[in-house]
C-alpha cells in the first residue's frame, strides 16, 4: 500500500512552496542554511518512515492494544510499536525544531507539522509517544533550573526518555483550578507530590527507560484557584549526579483506560506519593504553573488540530482507493439498460459529492495549519516588532480555530469516508472504522471544544486590545479577495467578501453585548461563533488556492475538452493535480460554505431557548 493513499504529497508542497513560499524563511539568520532540497528530504524521509515502519503497526496498535500488569504497574505496548519508535527517534523527529545548540537540527516549525502530518496518517497512537517527547523538552528547555535541564535534556534529547503532560485530575476535569495535588518543600530545594492525575497520555510504557511527568500541583499553602498553581518535574525514576538511573520514584500507574480509539497509546491514571516519597523539582517560578502550561497546552491544542486532520487524510485516500476498486452500479446515463457495464463507484455523482467533500475539507485543513505554523516562524524568527505582533496575532486567533474547527470537522469527514464504503466501511476488515473511532477524542481533549470557543470568542477576539488579532486576520483575508478578483470568477470571490462583512456584523453585535453585560447570551453563542468561522477561512484559503491554481491549470490544459482533456488529466500528473485542486476550491466555496450563512442567522438570531432550559426540562433523565 502506497503511503499516497495517506497522505496527499503533492498537496502538502503546494502549500508549504507555492502558497506560503516556504524558502522566503531563509532571510531569518536561524533559517538562513536550509533550502528547499533539505526540506523536500526531509519530508521525503518522514514518508518513508510512516509508510514502513508506523503503518503497518496501527491495526496491530488497535487490535492488540496494550498490556497492563497491575503488579507491577507497567504497561507493554505492542511489540510493533518499538521498531517504529526508534526509527523516529533516529531520524530526529522528536528534536527536529530545536536549536543545534541543544542538539537539535533547528527546523522550521512549518516542516516539523508537514512531517507530524505523515507520522499521525500512519498511527497516531504510536505519534503521541513520540510527540510528547518534544512538548516536555519545550518547556524544560524555556523553564528549567540549569540543574533541571542538565539533569534531564541529553536523555530526552537522545529520545531514551519519554514525555507526559499531567494535568488533569478526577472530579476537577477542565477545572484546573480545582486540582488537589500537593506539593510540599524539602530542605535541599525539591518537593514532595502527593495526588493523582487522570487521562494522562503516555503515562506508562516500554519504549523508553524513563518518563519525565510535568506535573501541575498546589504547594502546601498556596491560594485556592489558578493563581495558586506551581508546575514540577516528576521523573518516573530518579536521577544519580552521574546522570545513570536511580530507585524508583513514587510516581505509580494504577491503571490505563478502556476507550473508544487510540487503543495503542497508554491513557494512564497516575498516583503520586502514595508512599509519601515522590520527588519533584520546580519550572520556572512558584505559583506560575498556569503559565507555563499554557505554553506547552497551545502547542498541543495546534497539534491536535495536526493529528485530527492527518486521520482524517488517511480515512479519505482509503475511501479514494475503494471508490475507484469498488465495481457496482451501471453509468447513470445507462442506468435504465439492463445490460449496461458495471462502473467503479467513483463514477456515480452522489460519490464524487462524497470524495469532493472530504477532498476540499482536508485541504483547507492542511492549509490553516500550515498557515499558522508559517507565522510561529515568523513569530520566534523576526527581528521586526510588527512582523512579530501581527504573526502573533494570527497564532492566537487561529490556534482554537485549528484545534476545534479541524477537530470537528475531522468526525464529519471520518464518517463520509465510512459511507463510501458502504456497509463494508462499518466492519473492521476495513481501516476506515479505526479511524471514525481514533478521530473523536479530539474534540474533547487538550481542552474542550466548548473551551477553545470561549478563548477565541472572549481573549482572541472581543478582548484582545483594539481586536487586534481579528483585524490583522481581516486584512489577510481582504488582501486575498483584492488579488482574486480578475484571476477567479466572482461567483467564487463575492461569498468570502460577503461572508466577512456578515462576520463583522456578529463581531460588533457580540462586542455590545459584552458592554452592555448580557453574559451569558454572549457565551451561549461562543461554538456557534467558532463553528461559524472555520468555514469562512477555509472557504478564504480556497479562494488563495485558486489565486495560484487557475493559472496554472490553465496552461497545462489550455482550451482541451472531452477526451482531449481526459488524455491530458491521465498522461499529466501536474495538469491532474491543479485541475483537481481548482474543482475542490469550487466545490467548498460553492457547495460547503454557503452553510455559513444560515450559521449566521442562528447566531444574530439569539435563540435564548438554552439559556431558559432548566434540568427539569430534560425529561427522561434521572435525579441524584
Amino acid at each position: 500500500m502506497s503511503l499516497n493513499q495517506l497522505v496527499d504529497s503533492r498537496d502538502v508542497r503546494f502549500i508549504m512552496f507555492e502558497m506560503l513560499e516556504l524558502e522566503k524563511l531563509n532571510r531569518f539568520d536561524r533559517f538562513k542554511d536550509f533550502d528547499r532540497n533539505l526540506y523536500e528530504d526531509t519530508l521525503d524521509l518522514a514518508e518513508k518512515i510512516a509508510l514502513e515502519q508506523f503503518y503497518p503497526s496501527n491495526s496491530d496498535g488497535d487490535k492488540t492494544s496494550l498490556k497492563f500488569d497491575p503488579k507491577k504497574n507497567e504497561v507493554k505496548v505492542p511489540e510493533s510499536f518499538h521498531k517504529a519508535f526508534h526509527s523516529y527517534i533516529d531520524a530526529g523527529f522528536h528534536s527536529l525544531v530545536f536549536p543545534p545548540e541543544m542538539g537539535g537540527m533547528g527546523f522550521p516549525s512549518c516542516v516539523s507539522m508537514a512531517a507530524s502530518e505523515y507520522f499521525n496518517a500512519g498511527n497516531t497512537a504510536l505519534t503521541m509517544y513520540c510527540g510528547a517527547i518534544t512538548g516536555a523538552l519545550y518547556i524544560l528547555a524555556s523553564f528549567g533550573s540549569e540543574e533541571v535541564k542538565n539533569t534531564f535534556i541529553p536523555k530526552m534529547m537522545e529520545g531514551k526518555w519519554g514525555g507526559t503532560m499531567c494535568l488533569t485530575e478526577p472530579g476537577a476535569g477542565s477545572d484546573l483550578g480545582a486540582l488537589k495535588t500537593k506539593a510540599v518543600k524539602q530542605p535541599d530545594g525539591t518537593y514532595l507530590i502527593t495526588g493523582q492525575k487522570i487521562f494522562i497520555s503516555n503515562g506508562e510504557h516500554d519504549m523508553t527507560e524513563n518518563i519525565i511527568h510535568p506535573v501541575l500541583a498546589r504547594i502546601e499553602g498556596d491560594p485556592e484557584g489558578t493563581k495558586g498553581i506551581s508546575i514540577f518535574v516528576v521523573p518516573k525514576f530518579l536521577v544519580n549526579p552521574d546522570g545513570s538511573l536511580g530507585a524508583r520514584n513514587d510516581v505509580i500507574c494504577s491503571g490505563i483506560e478502556h476507550k473508544m480509539g487510540l487503543k495503542g497509546n497508554a491513557t494512564s491514571t497516575l498516583n503520586f506519593g502514595d508512599n509519601g516519597k515522590c520527588v519533584g523539582y520546580l519550572l520556572g517560578q512558584e505559583r506560575q504553573g498556569m503559565k507555563v502550561m499554557f505554553m506547552l497546552m497551545n502547542a498541543a491544542r495546534i497539534h491536535t488540530g495536526v493529528q485530527a486532520e492527518a486521520v482524517s487524510s488517511a480515512a479519505y485516500m482509503h475511501a479514494v482507493t475503494y471508490a475507484r476498486n469498488r465495481i457496482q452500479g451501471a453509468h447513470i446515463t445507462q442506468m435504465l439498460n439492463p445490460s449496461a457495464p458495471k462502473v467503479p463507484i467513483i463514477e456515480h455523482p452522489d460519490v464524487k459529492r462524497m470524495l469532493l467533500y472530504m477532498k476540499s475539507t482536508i485541504e483547507g485543513m492542511r492549509m490553516l495549519f500550515l498557515f499558522l505554523a508559517y507565522h510561529e516562524d515568523i513569530m520566534h524568527s523576526s527581528s521586526l516588532a510588527d512582523e512579530v505582533k501581527n504573526s502573533t496575532a494570527i497564532v492566537e486567533i487561529l490556534t482554537p480555530i485549528v484545534k476545534a474547527g479541524i477537530s470537528d470537522a475531522g468526525w464529519l469527514v471520518t464518517a463520509e469516508a465510512m459511507q463510501v464504503y458502504g456497509g463494508y466501511g462499518y466492519c473492521q476488515e476495513y481501516p476506515v472504522e479505526q479511524y471514525a473511532r481514533d478521530v473523536k477524542v479530539f474534540s474533547i481533549y487538550e481542552g474542550t471544544n466548548a473551551i477553545q470557543s470561549l478563548d477565541l470568542q472572549m481573549r482572541k477576539i472581543l478582548m484582545n486590545p483594539e481586536m487586534y488579532n481579528y483585524q490583522v486576520l481581516k486584512k489577510y483575508i481582504a488582501d486575498t479577495i483584492d488579488k482574486a478578483k480578475g484571476i477567479v470568477d466572482d461567483r467564487y470571490v463575492a461569498p468570502v467578501e460577503r461572508g466577512m462583512e456578515k462576520l463583522d456584523e456578529i463581531i460588533a453585535m457580540m462586542g455590545k453585548q459584552l458592554q452592555e453585560g448580557k453574559f451569558i447570551a454572549l457565551v451561549a453563542n461562543a461554538t456557534p461563533l467558532q463553528q461559524a468561522m472555520f468555514p469562512l477561512i477555509v472557504a478564504w484559503l480556497h479562494l488563495w488556492s485558486l489565486t495560484i491554481t487557475i493559472p496554472k491549470s490553465r496552461a497545462l490544459l489550455g482550451d482541451a475538452k472531452g477526451a482531449d482533456r481526459k488524455k491530458i488529466l491521465e498522461e499529466n500528473d501536474e495538469a491532474a493535480y491543479y485541475s483537481g485542486r481548482v474543482l475542490s476550491s469550487q466545490f467548498f466555496i460553492g457547495a460547503e460554505y454557503p452553510k455559513f450563512f444560515g450559521m449566521v442567522e442562528c447566531i444574530m438570531n439569539n435563540e435564548g431557548a438554552a439559556i431558559k432550559a432548566d434540568s427539569a426540562n430534560f425529561t427522561g433523565a434521572l435525579k441524584e
